[in-house]
């Protein structure tokens, strides 16, 4: 019925309201019915009580026939009895032994023969309240709020009937009602136009994120949402922003590594399809076939190293499970950095290494942890200028807890990273420095594949770096499970 958030609150807010005005008029009527009946009750009583008292003195003094002609008009009892009514606002009636009507106020009553019922006069001599509220048996045309009383003159008696035809509860509380109706619709229509201005500010930024999630997924990730506050919305507004901005950079980095992929596929294919269709065609003469051979065996494992790199990522992300032992994590290091002396060699780079007086042994994946080490040191060698220097530190460090792990950290000189860069170096398909163009063989998955070896170890990689001085990878592992004993240094 209600496909909008405003027309559901606004639905679900009226049937509360309404539920809780109508409760509440129907308690404060109740109330205010059932006080005001008692209050005109008392009222009523009161004026009996008087009312009787001077009847019956009057009675007393000049005896009980003169019952007959002490009300005629202008009589002190009929002056006493009129004034007792008009402040009572009531209608006084006496009666005789007999239930024969004496004496009243009511003018409809003044002229002609009216009498109780004698089941009338025999209730009210039983002093039964029964008549409280009702005609008293007929006498009366429609119900009325009645109170009397029964007095005697000796042994004689003679009723005293106070009538109200239009009682005071009823009025009272209809023009209570009629008040409390009213201020209900003004908080009615003040309780609408908060929910509407309330309603509006949590309708108008959703409409925002609908319209800009529209963009998002048509790839325009430009799409800003603008808040204020620092309510729920305002926090959702703001998250959604900020997917906005990590879903285009995303885009540009994913853009980015299909160039670098498209070109690293695209250089080697080109040459090894143009030396295969020289060698074929006879364009390439025999005698140098064997040097052509070499430079397409050359690109093909370039092409290699690209498919294992991806295959690498692919594996990493699908969860597989390490392959975990206890390991010599000083000796992997040294066996890395053998295996980069030409590249080190050829820059003249000065190298630091400190693994403390005996190696460290740490409970890992022996082969995933030489691939993070392989890529971090080939990382920093690339990036050290020419007779730069890179230190290695592999330590046994506290994690806070009384557990003690293995932390290896390599720190290389050079031109840095910028710190808006810091927070993406390990983004997948992210390659820093790219503006100086230091590694356009790299694909940017060397430093997303370490931090997901590392993480898939439950530890944790970070990078510091200031412009100009240095760059600084960490990362730790659990040391191993069984203690080994030192390493002696010869």
């Amino acid at each position: 019925m209600f496909k909008s958030i405003f027309g559901k609150y606004l639905w679900a807010f009226t049937v509360i309201l309404l539920a809780c005005i109508t409760a509440i008029l129907l308690a404060v009527s109740s109330r205010i019915s059932a006080d005001s009946y008692t209050i005109q009750r008392d009222t009523m009583n009161a004026s009996l009580g008087s009312t009787a008292l001077v009847v019956d003195s009057y009675l007393e003094k000049n005896g009980y026939d003169t019952i007959y002609t002490a009300f005629t008009d202008g009589s002190d009892l009929q002056s006493l009895i009129e004034y007792s009514a008009s402040k009572s606002r009531t209608d006084i009636f006496v009666f005789d032994k007999l239930g024969l009507l004496v004496a009243t106020t009511d003018d409809d009553y003044a002229n002609g023969n009216y009498a109780l019922s004698d089941n009338a006069m025999l209730t009210m001599i039983a002093h039964d309240e029964s008549y409280a509220i009702s005609t008293v048996d007929g006498f009366f045309g429609k119900n009325r709020m009645n109170v009397y009383e029964v007095a005697y003159q000796g042994s004689t008696p003679f009723v005293i009937l106070i009538s109200m035809e239009n009682y005071s509860s009823v009025v009272f509380s209809k023009d209570i009602i009629i008040v409390a109706i009213t201020v209900a619709l003004w908080i009615f229509l003040a309780a609408m136009l908060s929910l509407y201005v309330i309603s509006r500010r949590i309708t108008d930024p959703l409409v925002e994120v609908i319209s800009a999630a529209k963009d998002y997924s048509k790839g325009r990730f430009d799409t800003k949402i603008v808040y204020d506050g620092v309510d729920e919305v305002a926090e959702l507004a703001r998250a959604i922003n900020d997917m906005a901005a990590s879903l285009k950079h995303i885009d540009e980095v994913r853009n980015s590594f299909l160039g670098n992929v498209s070109h690293d596929l695209r250089t080697p294919m080109t040459t090894i399809s143009g030396f295969v269709d020289g060698i074929l065609d006879g364009t390439i003469p025999p005698e140098q076939h064997e040097k052509y051979l070499n430079i397409i065996s050359h690109e093909v494992k370039r092409l290699s190293r690209l498919v294992n790199t991806l295959l690498e990522v692919s594996r990493l992300e699908s969860g597989t499970d390490l392959k975990m032992s206890d390991f010599n994590l000083s000796e992997t290091a040294r066996t890395v950095l053998i295996s980069l002396e030409s590249k080190i060699s050829k820059k003249n780079i000065d190298i630091s290494f400190d693994t403390g007086e005996d190696d460290v042994y740490v409970n890992a994946d022996p082969d995933s942890i030489h691939r993070v080490i392989f890529n971090l040191m080939d990382n920093a060698v690339k990036f050290t200028p020419e007779k730069g220097s890179i230190s290695i530190n592999i330590a046994l460090v506290s994690d806070g807890r009384k557990k003690r792990k293995a932390k290896f950290t390599i720190r290389n000189s050079g031109e840095g990273i910028p710190s808006e860069e810091l927070p993406h170096v390990f983004d997948r398909f992210y390659k820093t420095d790219r503006s100086r163009g230091l590694d356009k063989s790299g694909t940017g998955l060397g430093l997303y594949i370490a931090k997901t070896s590392i993480m898939n170890h439950g530890e944790d990689i970070t990078v510091d770096s200031v412009v100009n001085e240095y760059t600084e990878f960490s990362f730790t592992l659990p040391t191993a499970l069984v203690e080994v004993a030192p390493r002696r240094i010869s």
